[in-house]
C-alpha cells in the first residue's frame, strides 16, 4: 500500500503547532508521554500527518461529551 504525498508528508513541532492549533509544550508532552504518534530523530521530534489525522480522529470518540452535573436546588418552601 503506497502512502499519497499528504499521507506521508512528515511534519516538524512548528508544523503540527500550526495545523492542531495546539501549543508547542502540550505537543512536546504529549510525544514524550507517548500520547500523540510521534519519533524522536536525534533531538528532534516528527509526525506522520495521517497517522496525527488518524490519532485526531479516536480523540473523538475516546471522550463522549458529558454534561455538567446539576445539583439538585433546594428551594426554601421545602425546607
Amino acid at each position: 500500500m503506497e502512502l499519497t504525498p499528504q499521507e506521508a508528508e512528515i511534519l516538524t513541532v512548528e508544523e503540527l503547532h500550526g495545523y492542531l492549533k495546539i501549543p508547542k509544550p502540550t505537543l512536546y508532552a504529549l510525544a514524550q508521554n507517548g500520547r500523540i504518534p510521534a519519533a524522536k530523530v536525534g533531538k528532534h521530534w516528527r509526525f506522520r500527518r495521517s497517522d496525527i489525522d488518524e490519532w485526531l480522529k479516536a480523540q473523538q470518540w475516546n471522550r463522549p461529551l458529558q454534561r455538567r452535573q446539576r445539583k439538585p436546588a433546594i428551594h426554601a418552601a421545602n425546607q
